[in-house]
């Protein structure tokens, strides 16, 4: 990769793709075993065990997050101003795994409060690098 930035936009697409794939696997095989028909599946996995519905909303957090924060990763790349987000990048990056994972986990009251801790940190990169992007 030649910088943080493009190795974060990459990371956080992968990690998002991850998380499909896990879910995809897991639904496919519930499928083949006769659990669930192909067509008794919801996008929020509603009729499915709390991993499983966890599991779809860890993945559309990455797929809410990935316009804004990518998207500014991609404008910092694209306009060759990743000096703004490259320092970052890779903490924007590990919070959204730890974010993740922390949803995979629990429900519980204290992982809630860590999961959006991890959440609050890409949202304060992601408005100081809108900032430095916009204004410089």
């Amino acid at each position: 990769m030649a910088n943080a930035t493009s190795f974060a936009l990459t990371g956080f697409i992968a990690w998002t793709l991850a998380l499909l794939v896990l879910m995809e696997v897991i639904r496919s095989k519930m499928v083949v075993a006769g659990e669930v028909p192909a067509n008794g599946f919801d996008p929020g996995n509603s009729k499915l065990s709390p991993f499983m519905q966890r599991l779809a909303r860890a993945h559309a957090n990455c797929l809410e997050g990935l316009p804004i924060f990518g998207g500014l990763m991609l404008v910092a790349l694209v306009t060759g101003r990743s000096g703004v987000t490259d320092p970052l990048a890779l903490v924007l990056l590990a919070a959204r795994v730890v974010q993740s994972t922390i949803h995979l986990a629990s429900l519980g009251n204290a992982a809630v409060t860590l999961r959006f801790s991890a959440f609050a940190v890409q949202i304060g990169i992601g408005a100081y690098w809108c900032w430095r992007l916009l204004v410089g």
